[in-house]
């Protein structure tokens, strides 16, 4: 029997250059998440990807960062955020990935925000879109929308419970040009259109 070789030498990274350089743009542990994104995909070829990075502050500044790799058979995500550390180690941070093959993927839901829409003109590829949403689900995750219910009749004021919806929640990206620029609204955009062409051909 063949025995395989010890090296303690890293495996040398698959990652496309341009999904390497988007990491590093985005600046928030870039060699980590390289490292966890390699390991996902496990050597398959990247097709398209979407790198989002997102600060939030509450009572302290707090960082995520989301990366969607869509390849022939599955769409890799990985989402990277700080963790609460402890008293031997203070920084840390958090790092999950999750692999979907595209057949179970069972909805793409996309929100165009355009501004002016009245001046919108149709084959810009996204030019006009200043936001866009790009939620992915495929049944791990769901959110209920509440609201109140009605009975139709403007005069009642009685109780007539809540009404519903249960909406797929895997993934959630938001690209602002506002924030990010038009630049990365069209890279969404473009992301958005072969993911859903890719999980329309797995139907």
């Amino acid at each position: 029997m063949a025995r395989v070789p010890h090296t303690d030498q890293p495996a040398p990274l698959t990652l496309p250059d341009d999904l390497r350089s988007a990491i590093v743009r985005a600046g928030y542990y870039p060699q980590l998440v390289t490292d966890v994104l390699d390991v996902a995909l496990a050597g398959e070829p990247a097709v398209a990807h979407l790198v989002q990075a997102e600060t939030t502050f509450d009572s302290e500044v707090r960082r995520h960062l989301t990366v969607l790799v869509l390849t022939d058979t599955r769409l890799v995500t990985a989402h990277v955020d700080d963790h609460e550390g402890n008293h031997a180690h203070p920084s840390s941070a958090a790092a999950t990935t999750d692999a979907v093959p595209l057949h179970e993927i069972r909805s793409v839901s996309l929100t165009h925000v355009v501004a002016e829409p009245a001046a919108y003109r149709p084959g810009t590829g996204g030019a006009h879109t200043s936001e866009l949403s790009i939620v992915v689900g495929w049944g791990a995750v769901s959110r209920i929308e509440l609201e109140p219910a009605a009975c139709g009749d403007p005069q009642c004021d009685a109780d007539h419970g809540l009404t519903g919806s249960l909406m797929p929640d895997d993934v959630v990206v938001r690209v602002s040009g506002a924030a990010e620029g038009p630049d990365a609204v069209r890279r969404a955009v473009a992301f958005a259109r072969q993911l859903s062409a890719a999980t329309s051909r797995r139907a």
